[in-house]
C-alpha cells in the first residue's frame, strides 16, 4: 500500500509550505477549457482560473463576481455593468469585448455550454463596461443560468489559435485545454493531464482572497484505498470522495476528519429513446426502449433501497424525480418511486413481446460519482432477474464522457447537479426535446414530449412563483408517467479533510481554493 501511495503521489515533488495545499480526486479534469465540458469538477477546478458575470456566494446566492451590477431594462434584455480595473492573468485588460466574445464562444461548434445560451438572442456591446444580453423570451433567471459561463480573454484566445472550444466529443485539442489565462483568484501553473495540475495564488486579484493557500497540487489518484492512505498519511491535505465504507476510519484518525454533508446531484439512468434499432443489443430491427412497458420493467427491476443499503452504505437517498431537495421546484409529494416489484417487472416485458428478455450493454464511468462502478453492477445484476443481460462497459471519465456525449451509447448512467439550483435546468438540459441550438444536450438518449417541452419554454419565463411552481410540477409528472429516466438516488458528500485544513463545502460540490486556509 505505501508503495502505490508513493507511485501515486511521485508527482508532488516539492515539499509543501504551511501555504501549500495538496488535494486527490478519484479523476482529474478532463481540459482546462471552460467552455469544453459541462462537468461541475471541472467547472468547480476552472472556476478557480476564471470567473463569470455572477458569482456564487458560500450559501450559493449570487454576488457580483465580473459584472458589479445588472438590471432587466425591458422583459427581454438584462444589462450587465461590468467591474473596472480587472486584468487577465497576463496582463491584459478585462472589457466588454471578452464577454461578447466568450459568449459567442460558449455557444458555437465544439462547447458544452449551449444549454446555458440556447436562449440568448444576442449579446451586444454598449461601451467598454455595459453589456446588453438579450433573450429569445422574458428570462427571470438568466442572472442564474449564466453563473457558470466563464469568460475568455478575446485577445489570448486569438492569440493561441483557441477562439473555439476544445471539442471532448471529437478528440479535438488546443492550446486552452493545456494553459489558462483567466481572471479568477489562482492562475494555472502547470497542467500535467491524470498526474497533476498546480495553481498559484494570484497576487493581482481583483477581489478578496479568505484563505492563506498560496500554491495548490490537485493529483488524481483513482484507487480508493490509495487516496485513503494518502490522506492518512499526510501525503495529502484534501480529498473527495472518502469512500463509504472509509468514513469511520477516517473519522477516529489522528490527522483528518470526514467532511459530510447533502449534495444537490441525482443519479439516474438513461436510455436510448430515438434510434430504430440500438446499437449495443441483441435484439434487431426495433428499439425495446421505445415501449414504456420495457422502461417500466427496468425501473421495477432495480432495488434502489438495496443499493443504498449495500452498496451506498445508507449515504444516498432513493429518488423518483430528476431533481432532489435543496433545488428549487422539487416536490415532496411526487418523490414516489414506483415499487420495487421483480415479479410486475417480468410481467411488463412478456407484454412488450420479451419474455426471455434481452442483451444490452451498459456505458458507466468508474471514477466520477460515489461507487458508480459498483451502483452499475447491482442494477446489472437486478436486471439480471428479469432475463435483462447487461455487458457492463465501466471505464474512466475521460474515455466515458466523450463517448456518451457522442450518443454512442443504448444504456446509460450519469449525474446532475443543476447549476442554477432550479428545476428549469434539469428540464431544459436532460428532459428536453434535443435540437442543434443546445436544448436537451444533455438529454443523451433523446427522451422527447412536446407538452414538457412548451412547459419548459413557459417556465423560462413565468415571473409569478406558483404558476411557475405548478407548471413546473406538471411537466415533472409528464416525464414520470413517461418513464423519461430512472432516477436512482442522491448521493451524500464526503470529503476527507486534514485537521490542519479548513474549507467551506457547498452543496454543488464544488471545492473553491479562496476559502482554504492551512494551519501555520
Amino acid at each position: 500500500m505505501l508503495s502505490l501511495v508513493g507511485n501515486a503521489l511521485a508527482a508532488i515533488s516539492f515539499v509543501a509550505s504551511a501555504q501549500t495545499i495538496r488535494i486527490a480526486n478519484q479523476g482529474d479534469a478532463t481540459s482546462m477549457d471552460p467552455h469544453s465540458f459541462n462537468e461541475s469538477m471541472q467547472l468547480s477546478i476552472t472556476g478557480n482560473v476564471y470567473e463569470g458575470l455572477v458569482g456564487r456566494n458560500k450559501d450559493l446566492s449570487l454576488t457580483p463576481a465580473l459584472a458589479t451590477r445588472w438590471t432587466q431594462p425591458t422583459p427581454n434584455v438584462w444589462r450587465f455593468e461590468l467591474r473596472k480595473g480587472v486584468q487577465f492573468h497576463d496582463g491584459t485588460p478585462f472589457t466588454a469585448d471578452d464577454v461578447v466574445f466568450s459568449f459567442q464562444r460558449a455557444s458555437g461548434d465544439g462547447s458544452d455550454m449551449k444549454s446555458y445560451t440556447n436562449d440568448v438572442k444576442e449579446v451586444r456591446k454598449v461601451n467598454d463596461f455595459v453589456v446588453d444580453l438579450e433573450t429569445k423570451a422574458p428570462f427571470p433567471i438568466l442572472p442564474d443560468v449564466i453563473s457558470l459561463l466563464y469568460i475568455m480573454s478575446k485577445k489570448w484566445c486569438e492569440a493561441n489559435q483557441a477562439t473555439k472550444p476544445v471539442d471532448r466529443r471529437k478528440g479535438i485539442e488546443n492550446a486552452a485545454s493545456f494553459r489558462a489565462n483567466g481572471t479568477g483568484p489562482y492562475r494555472l501553473r502547470e497542467r500535467q493531464p491524470n498526474v497533476k495540475t498546480s495553481f498559484s495564488r494570484n497576487g493581482a486579484y481583483w477581489g478578496a482572497i479568505e484563505g492563506n493557500v498560496t500554491d495548490v497540487v490537485f493529483t488524481p489518484i483513482a484507487n480508493d484505498p490509495t487516496r485513503v492512505a494518502a490522506l492518512l498519511s499526510g501525503e495529502i491535505d484534501v480529498m473527495e470522495p472518502v469512500p463509504v465504507q472509509d468514513v469511520a476510519r477516517v473519522n477516529a484518525s489522528a490527522n483528518a476528519r470526514t467532511v459530510t454533508g447533502p449534495e444537490l446531484r441525482t443519479i439516474f439512468l438513461g436510455m436510448d429513446q430515438k434510434r430504430d434499432e440500438l446499437l449495443y443489443a441483441s435484439v434487431k430491427g426495433k428499439n425495446p426502449f421505445k415501449d414504456k412497458r420495457v422502461r417500466q420493467a427496468f425501473y421495477q427491476a432495480i432495488d434502489s433501497e438495496g443499493i443504498k443499503r449495500v452498496v451506498m452504505r445508507g449515504a444516498s437517498n432513493p429518488t423518483a424525480l430528476m431533481v432532489g431537495p435543496g433545488i428549487n421546484g422539487f416536490f415532496p409529494e411526487l418523490d414516489k418511486r414506483l415499487p420495487f416489484d421483480t415479479e410486475a417487472a417480468k410481467k411488463l416485458m412478456a407484454e412488450a413481446g420479451y419474455p426471455g428478455g434481452f442483451e444490452v450493454t451498459m456505458n458507466c464511468p468508474n471514477d466520477r460519482y460515489v461507487n458508480d462502478g459498483e451502483i452499475c453492477q447491482a442494477v446489472a445484476a437486478n436486471l439480471s432477474r428479469i432475463g435483462v443481460r447487461v455487458t457492463l462497459q465501466a471505464e474512466t471519465k475521460g474515455t466515458y464522457f466523450p463517448k456518451i456525449l457522442r450518443r454512442d451509447t443504448s444504456f446509460y448512467l450519469l449525474g446532475w447537479t443543476p447549476s442554477t439550483y432550479d428545476a428549469h435546468n434539469a428540464l431544459n438540459a436532460l428532459m428536453r426535446c434535443v435540437d442543434d441550438k443546445g436544448s436537451g444536450q444533455f438529454n443523451l438518449g433523446s427522451y422527447c414530449n412536446p407538452k414538457v417541452d412548451e412547459l419548459t419554454l413557459k417556465i423560462q419565463s413565468e415571473t409569478d412563483k406558483a404558476k411557475r411552481n405548478a407548471m413546473i410540477k406538471a411537466a415533472f409528472e409528464l416525464h414520470a408517467a413517461d418513464i423519461g429516466h430512472l432516477p436512482l438516488h442522491q448521493q451524500a458528500l464526503a470529503w476527507g479533510v486534514s485537521k490542519k485544513v479548513a474549507l467551506v463545502q457547498l452543496a454543488d460540490n464544488f471545492m473553491p481554493f479562496k476559502w482554504m486556509s492551512v494551519q501555520k
